[in-house]
């Protein structure tokens, strides 16, 4: 039975989530989604990171209590299946319940100002609202809600038996009755205003609803007769408004689809100021307030970022970053464990991994880096990318260096350099693995080898620069002379191999793919060896073995980490945390860290755990899963 893998932190951030970050009333503690995960980051220090860990399937809302001892979480799951509503208690770290009554997504959350009750809403394949108790978990009353799915949901201020909806176009405030366990809807009158409702802010005298809209304005709606009174500002935001919160003074700070932040007198709905960054806005929280009028506030977007803003200035500082997109690749430059690179839609990153801070951003717009490696020598980290070209850069300048154009047709999907970093192997999705010299002022073909027929996976050299292998989608790995430039050996297997690496010995060489099975192959004749099941479910993606040759981890589509003792081929820890399938794996130099990449966007970070033997007799070499010969 495999253990846990203690994740050590997380660089990431799931800024799709609407309202999916929010600042503990402590002022100190940033809570947001990352995938499956919850994570509680310290708003000073990246490092100082704790995470809740129970979903099964991506966070999509959550909410916090007005004390901050309640969290409430939401999650997606397939299509007709009932999705899960998760309360935390916050202050003992632990899953107080699970709530299960909606299908196949949870809307939105919020909690009563007395925190006895929380409200949710699922999406358009349930189209109920329910009212649950907190500290039992059961179901306090229900409904469908009317014409439409709501979209959001929130609580009176002053009183925890009403709460508003809004629908598509439709907004609706809701009485319950404890006693009989009943909803009742009241719809307000918008007159003739038509408009898609996507977010709602009550004023903290319970007096108006600010509802925004896809259109770009806030509608004030009057909660006593319930009717509609303005909208503003005169100047919408482009792409809708997609998050509202109300300032400590009352006022309206309004969050735009084009990055636009506008703040907003609530009385008239007026623009008073405004700021701009970089995505849409998804997300924002109220931070420390002064007499002064003064206050700070936490934005997040859909570009994964984080800000932390001034109303006095209406500047902005990025506080948190990570890509947004699928994660392509990882590398670590050679013996080296304090910083690695990943590569997604647009840009290179470098990240100090003690700190987890960006150290630099190397972008390429519109452009997906689909691989990438740094040089032997670390004078260069170079890169292949979907328009066919490797381009090769200075990793503590970003500079380009030199580019080689039509590396490779529709893109460059594998790519490695030799040991006396004078020339680079790359591999593509046309099937072909190329040869390139690269000198101080020049670089040139040097060879084109053609027997793949799929898209090659990924590029391993020997140390000696003899030999190289490469692993393809079309059910076999080649092992090239790098001398004449012809096939000395090759594997097949019925799988698209998705991956292989060299055991640093040299002795063996172990691959993965679509058949959920990991295969250890000797590197002088290709032979299989032994073969075990990496997945029961999924097909693997991911693997990479430790500098000293005892352990290896995989990953793959079932979201998992792995890591495995080498010589008994059995896994002794398990890392969970990711909720898309995971992209790539590697272990650092010093065997100190596991980070693992996955097409969330998220960079998990695992503390290495030596897999420690059920045994040491000869007779444990041999795989029980397969009944193979011994190593």
């Amino acid at each position: 039975m495999s253990r846990p893998l203690p994740l050590g932190s997380v660089i990431g951030y799931s800024g799709t989530v609407p309202g999916g970050m929010v600042l503990h009333p402590d002022k100190s503690t940033l809570v947001y989604a990352l995938g499956t995960c919850i994570v509680l980051r310290h708003r000073g220090d990246d490092h100082n990171q704790e995470f809740l860990q129970g979903h099964s399937n991506k966070v999509s809302c959550l909410a916090i209590s007005r004390s901050g001892k309640y969290l409430a979480t939401g999650q997606v799951s397939y299509m007709g299946f009932t999705t899960t509503i998760i309360i935390w208690d916050l202050e003992e770290r632990r899953i107080l319940h699970q709530l299960n009554l909606h299908k196949v997504k949870v809307e939105s959350l919020s909690f009563s100002p007395c925190e006895t009750f929380v409200a949710s809403t699922g999406g358009q394949d349930d189209g109920k609202l329910v009212v649950w108790y907190v500290k039992s978990g059961k179901a306090v009353c229900g409904s469908p809600t009317p014409i439409d799915y709501a979209q959001c949901v929130c609580f009176f201020n002053c009183t925890s038996t009403k709460l508003v909806t809004a629908a598509s176009a439709k907004l609706t405030i809701w009485e319950f009755d404890e006693g009989n366990r009943q909803l009742r809807p009241y719809d307000c009158q918008l007159g003739k205003i038509r408009r898609v409702l996507q977010t709602i802010v009550i004023d903290s005298k319970d007096e108006y609803v600010y509802v925004g809209t896809q259109t770009g304005d806030v509608l004030q709606v009057s909660l006593g007769p319930k009717l509609f009174q303005n909208h503003g500002p005169k100047q919408k935001l482009c792409m809708g408004v997609q998050s509202t919160i109300s300032t400590p003074f009352d006022d309206l700070l309004v969050g735009g689809g084009d990055g636009n932040i506008v703040l907003l007198r609530s009385g008239t709905l007026k623009t008073v100021s405004s700021t701009k960054v970089h995505g849409s806005v998804t997300a924002m929280a109220n931070g420390n307030a002064d007499q002064s009028g003064s206050f700070e506030f936490f934005v997040g977007t859909s570009k994964s970022n984080m800000y932390d803003a001034k109303r006095n200035m209406m500047a902005s500082q990025l506080i948190h970053t990570c890509h947004y997109d699928k994660i392509n690749d990882i590398a670590f430059p050679s013996g080296y464990s304090e910083v690695f690179a990943t590569c997604s839609m647009d840009d290179i990153r470098i990240w100090q991994l003690e700190k987890c801070r960006e150290l630099l951003r190397i972008q390429v717009p519109n452009q997906k880096c689909m691989s990438l490696a740094f040089m032997p020598d670390g004078k260069s980290l170079i890169s292949g990318w979907n328009d066919g070209r490797i381009r090769a850069f200075g990793p503590q300048t970003g500079k380009l260096l030199y580019t080689i154009l039509n590396a490779h047709k529709l893109g460059v999907t594998a790519i490695t350099g030799t040991s006396d970093s004078g020339k680079i192997i790359s591999g593509g999705v046309d099937g072909q693995v190329r040869v390139w010299r690269i000198g101080p002022q020049s670089h040139s073909l040097i060879a084109t080898m053609k027997e793949h027929v799929e898209v090659v996976n990924g590029v391993q050299v020997r140390k000696n620069d003899s030999e190289c292998v490469s692993c393809s989608s079309d059910g076999s790995c080649i092992v090239w002379d790098l001398t004449r430039f012809t096939r000395n050996n090759s594997m097949f297997a019925s799988t698209f191999f998705k991956a292989i690496q060299y055991h640093p010995d040299e002795s063996q060489l172990l691959t993965t793919g679509t058949d959920r099975k990991i295969t250890y192959w000797d590197a002088y004749d290709c032979a299989a060896i032994r073969i075990v099941d990496g997945s029961l479910t999924s097909e693997m993606t991911a693997l990479d073995i430790s500098p000293d040759g005892t352990a290896f981890v995989s990953g793959g589509y079932d979201k998992e980490v792995l890591l495995w003792n080498y010589d008994e081929g059995h896994p002794y820890f398990t890392g969970k945390g990711h909720s898309e399938p995971i992209t790539k794996v590697k272990i650092s130099p010093d065997q100190q860290h596991v980070v693992s990449v996955g097409e969330e966007g998220g960079i998990f970070i695992w503390d290495y755990k030596a897999p420690t033997s059920a045994s040491t007799s000869p007779a444990s070499v041999g795989s029980p899963a397969s009944g193979s010969p011994e190593l």
